[in-house]
């Protein structure tokens, strides 16, 4: 059972559908990447993850529990770092993360050694007694996640985490990311900066006008999207027969022959199939001198596949 199920979920608002049948699992462990272009549904999403908002229809559980029906037991499971902050700037960093640490039924010792350990965690260990109010973006930025860990939920729902912050933040908070996983958690996160995404993410979901129009690791989106990788192999010899035999692979799109001894060849899944190209390469005595594989972008893959860039709304 995955540990995260969307099946069938529509959400609308007025006639306009935001939600549109989504169905989606997400495994225990992973840190899963959803990504969408303006407007495609989400931060819907995530919000009726969270119980901020009920679908129209289908069903989502965490564990095998409902949101819709066990809200209150789904919501211990779940922290939620939201892309407004949502902190109180007339409160000292300690006061906000103990505030919402209550929220969550913590209470004496294990409260205060909670939330020291989220204050360190982020790296704001020293400046707990600080009001926010103070603080840099990228520090309230920091202060929004120890508000959502303190209760160590088994899954974390960071919603454009990285907006507007300084590169040193924005490294803390990736890095921060990596050892909440490791820790036990699960992540499912969004942003606007593939880059991020495609660094942290162990599998990726795009949505596109409410639906999932593709999910999987980086070279599964690759096959998904009809997208070919290159391999680039420079030899000291060329012979035409195996060219012709590279060609005559049912996975070579192309072979292209250039200068001093070099081919590039488009293929699909090059990671699975190179060994057969070096098989050839070896049957016909062409010493291998540089092989290297270029593989598609998250980004090439995002547009190739939703046919917009990530910030296009239209």
């Amino acid at each position: 059972m995955s540990l995260i199920s969307f099946k069938d979920v529509v959400k609308k608002y007025d006639m306009n559908i935001s939600v549109n049948h989504l169905s989606l699992s997400i495994e225990e462990g992973e840190i899963f990447g959803l990504l969408g272009p303006n407007g495609a549904g989400k931060s819907t999403s995530i919000h009726l993850l969270a119980g901020l908002l009920k679908a129209d229809s289908g069903e989502i559980t965490v564990e095998g529990i409902s949101v819709d029906r066990q809200p209150r037991e789904v919501k211990k499971r779940i922290g939620l770092v939201p892309q407004e902050l949502a902190i109180y700037e007339s409160l000292t960093a300690r006061e906000n993360v103990t505030f919402f640490a209550r929220l969550y039924g913590l209470r004496g010792k294990l409260l205060r050694d909670r939330v020291s350990e989220a204050l360190e965690f982020v790296g704001l260990g020293e400046r707990g007694g600080n009001k926010p109010s103070g603080f840099s973006g990228g520090m309230k930025r920091r202060l929004n996640i120890a508000c959502a860990i303190t209760h160590r939920p088994k899954v974390i729902i960071m919603d454009e985490p990285t907006v507007g912050i300084d590169p040193q933040s924005r490294n803390h908070i990736l890095e921060s990311v990596r050892t909440l996983n490791k820790l036990g958690s699960t992540i499912i996160y969004t942003s606007h900066y593939m880059e991020e995404v495609e660094a942290i993410s162990t599998r990726v979901g795009i949505v596109d006008r409410g639906r999932l129009i593709a999910s999987g690791t980086k070279e599964e989106l690759g096959r998904q999207s009809g997208q070919k990788e290159k391999l680039i192999i420079e030899t000291d010899t060329i012979a035409e027969a195996a060219i012709r035999e590279m060609h005559d692979h049912p996975r070579v799109e192309a072979v292209q022959k250039l200068e001093n001894g070099t081919l590039e060849l488009y293929l699909q899944d090059a990671r699975t199939y190179v060994q057969d190209i070096l098989f050839i390469l070896g049957k016909h005595r062409m010493n291998l001198l540089k092989l290297q594989r270029d593989e598609p972008d998250l980004e090439t893959l995002f547009l190739q596949l939703t046919g917009r860039t990530l910030r296009d709304g239209k």
